[in-house]
Parts: structure tokens; sequence; C-alpha cells
């Protein structure tokens, strides 16, 4: 079948995606929404919102939290809907990351959205960016991958540890079996078009994505069969002092390498 045609046919019967519930939806306004994974994120999902509101960005995408279980009372549903935030979902079913991008890709997919941007909720990046994503997903992009390693882009206080192990192990890996190019492939600030997320052939609702595997998997898979792909020079800033991450120092290190590799492998590949 035409990956055309996959625009506008959903199959769900294969898909699995964790169970969840959605204390607050306003219904789609735009063609396109930002989906944003949360997990105690305190202030800085606040900071974040405060930032979107300031550009407008709810004037061309409609906002989607997903939470993972917050327990800080970061996300109360007035705050949030004062700062523009459309849709609230909260995973209740298992899994990390990975997971929760399941429960809002397929929501997403279900409401008609044409592409989805991602952004992490912990405040590092520049969410002035979002409007060049959208305007790349209009102008026929499949996936678009924001850097801070191209020319234009900004890196500020990144740890030398993770600079170095994504400038010389996860970017190059990804970019030599891929066949693209890539030079910034741990973070999630991206996009994606609705006819590759609905390809079987990239099948991203199973429940092998539980934790970080589903972002190296699309950055390896994506570029095999053939979708568009490109990076943006963006700015990504940890504050001083602090390393704003759910992945720990030395176990989930080791964890993103083993993904890594299984990705590159093809361990994640659709039967």
């Amino acid at each position: 079948m035409n990956k055309k045609l996959y625009a506008n046919l959903i199959d769900r019967t294969t898909w699995q995606v964790p169970s969840f519930n959605s204390p607050l939806w306003l219904g789609r306004q735009h063609a396109f929404c930002v989906v944003i994974p949360v997990i105690n994120e305190g202030t800085r999902i606040g900071s974040l919102l405060n930032r979107m509101s300031a550009l407008q960005i709810a004037g061309m995408a409609d906002i989607i939290i997903v939470d993972g279980g917050s327990t800080d009372g970061s996300l109360a549903l007035d705050r949030l809907q004062a700062q523009g935030v459309r849709g609230l979902l909260v995973k209740t079913g298992p899994g990390k990351l990975s997971a929760q991008l399941r429960c809002a890709y397929a929501f997403a997919l279900d409401q008609g959205y044409q592409g989805i941007i991602s952004i992490d909720g912990n405040d590092k990046d520049d969410p002035a960016a979002i409007p060049r994503f959208i305007e790349a997903l209009q102008q026929g992009l499949d996936f678009v991958q924001a850097s801070r390693f191209v020319s234009g882009g900004t890196a500020e206080n990144t740890p030398l540890s993770r600079d170095f192990a994504i400038r010389f192990i996860h970017a190059p890996m990804l970019s030599l079996f891929s066949g693209f190019k890539w030079t910034d492939t741990t973070q999630g600030f991206r996009a994606y078009s609705r006819k590759m997320l609905l390809d079987p052939q990239i099948a991203p609702f199973r429940d092998v994505f539980q934790t970080y595997e589903l972002l190296a998997y699309l950055s390896y898979r994506a570029p095999k069969l053939g979708y568009r792909c490109t990076e943006l020079p963006t700015s990504r800033r940890y504050p001083k002092g602090e390393v704003p991450t759910k992945i720990s120092s030395f176990k989930g290190n080791l964890s993103v390498l083993q993904v890594l590799f299984k990705a590159c492998f093809g361990a994640y590949n659709p039967a």
C-alpha cells in the first residue's frame, strides 16, 4: 500500500498502548499538536508553559501534556488551562518515557492530528523553535529532529560525559546504521508526520517500547524506510549546578547504550 494512504487510515487492531485517562481534553483546534511528557517536573513545566504562552504557541498548535504519574502538584488543571493547555493525559499503565509517548501519540492520531511535535517538560529546550517544526511538517518532512550541534544551534552547560556520548557514540552510530547524518539523537525535541507514525513497517505502538527505546528506534528506522528527515538548529540549556534528567549517571547511561545497540542492529524492527 502507498505510504500516503496511511495518513487517513488507522488499523488499531495490533496497537499496544498503555492505559491512561484524560482529566482534561478541550478538543482539537489545529492540525498539529505539541506533546509534552512530564513526571514531577515541579516549577520547570510551569516555566516552559509560560514561555510557550508568551510565544502564542497555542495559537498554532494544540498543547497536550502526558503525565507519567506526577505527585508534586505541578499539573493543577486550572493553571494548565490558563497557560493554554488543551489536554492532559495521565498514564496509568506500566512503563516510562516511551510508554508515555505511545499514549500521547495514539491519542493524537485518534484525534486526527496531521503531525506531532514533542518537547521535554524539563524546560531545557527553547520552544521558540516550534513554529519552524510546524513549517517543516507542512512542507512534507516526516521526521524533524532538534539539534544543538548543527550550525545555529546552542549547547549550554551540557555535562561533559553527555556531550561526549552524543557526539562520539550515539549520533555517529545511528548515522552509520540509519544512513542519515544525525548530530543530536538523545533529546526528545522532535516532530513526526502522521503517515510515518501510522506506517506498519514502523509500528511504534508496541510494548517493547517502555523507556528510551522509541527515540533511538525511530532515528534508526525512519531513514531506513526512506522517510524525509532533517535536523533544525535549536538551543538546549542545562541549568548550572543541576542536571534535570531521568537518566541516572551509570545504570541509566548503560541502559541508553544497550538500547542504542539493539536499535542499530534491528532488534526493535517489527516482525
